[in-house]
């Protein structure tokens, strides 16, 4: 072996010392590192909020456990509380908005990417989105002034000449209620699914829509039975996200739902939902373990939340990942 051959590998050590050296840039080092502790910043709030209303729940689940979910009683003055009049309260007007906001939303979503041109597409789209940054209590507003005056004249009187035999038809018509808060719900969480739902069309291959045209489908025909089954995922996506938007809502259903801590078959009857009560009692809350019970009610809606959130996210990804962004 020569000496040239034992001096080499320190060289090269030394020379590759070097250059990492000479390539470091203490810019890009600052700028990494503020992104990670922003984005380990964001993922530990996220597991501060949950242990805090984990630990500060603890009575309530000690003193109630499973059955807090299961039991409809609600006396802050004999300390028995029950989170299913508000758990009712909650799926039921979130459903009611989900029938409304699912075909307006996706039949805006489709007219946008599949009948317009694109330039006129993004302008609506714009507006559509404007609707998002609304304040709730607006819309709240708007529930009280103008949407629960139409519902108790005209649309609660309708629906108990044509379907009063059903149970969920039936009772006075005071316009406040589940069915005014599922519309209101329902208005809002509009411009979410289409949005989402345009995204996720638009990330279908044009070639998709061609080869549809070119085999003797119409416009309709091709929309309908090749785009959006091509982003079933993705819409299925947006209808989560519109869901967990529509769990958490506060304002607007406190001012139209009439805050009655009661199950109700009937859709015309006032009722309660999770966020609403939070908003209204806790200030009012007069004991450790009335405030432990409204906390244990923000940890139920908090897991909904993220679960229909990460759900969404999945699907909306999947049909993203499957296409490409129409030109």
């Amino acid at each position: 072996m020569t000496t040239t051959d034992l001096a080499a590998p320190a060289g090269n050590g030394f020379t590759g010392v070097w250059r990492r050296l000479r390539n470091f840039d203490l810019g890009d080092s600052v700028a990494y590192s503020i992104t990670l502790l922003a984005g380990t910043g964001i993922f530990i709030l996220v597991g501060v909020l949950l242990v805090e209303l984990w630990l500060n729940s603890r009575l309530a689940r000690h003193e109630f456990g499973w059955k807090f979910l299961f039991t409809s009683i609600w006396d802050p003055i004999a300390q028995h509380f029950g989170a299913l009049p508000f758990l009712y309260g909650t799926l039921v007007t979130s459903l009611l908005a989900l029938i409304i906001a699912i075909p307006l939303g996706l039949g805006t979503a489709i007219f946008l990417v599949e009948l317009v041109p694109a330039w006129l597409s993004d302008w609506l789209a714009f507006i559509i989105d404007l609707l998002a940054a609304v304040p709730s209590v607006v819309y709240g507003l708007l529930g009280i002034f103008v949407l629960v005056p139409i519902i108790r004249s005209g649309v609660e009187p309708f629906l108990q000449s044509t379907l009063g035999s059903l149970p969920l038809f039936q009772g006075p018509a005071y316009g406040f209620g589940f069915l005014a808060a599922g519309v209101v719900l329902g208005i809002m969480v509009v411009p979410f699914i289409v949005s989402v739902s345009r995204e996720v069309l638009l990330a279908v291959p044009q070639e998709q829509r061609e080869a549809a045209l070119s085999l003797g489908a119409t416009q309709w025909e091709a929309a309908s039975q090749v785009v959006v089954p091509y982003a079933r995922s993705g819409i299925f996506g947006s209808i989560f996200l519109a869901l967990a938007r529509a769990l958490g809502e506060t304002m607007a259903v406190t001012m139209v739902i009439g805050n009655d801590p009661s199950i109700h078959t009937s859709l015309f009857a006032s009722g309660y939902s999770i966020a609403a009560v939070i908003a209204n009692e806790f200030a009012e809350a007069t004991s450790t373990l009335y405030i432990h019970v409204l906390i244990e009610l923000g940890l139920i809606l908090f897991g909904l939340t993220f679960i229909l959130n990460a759900l969404a996210r999945l699907l909306i990804l999947a049909t993203v990942r499957r296409g490409t962004v129409r030109p």
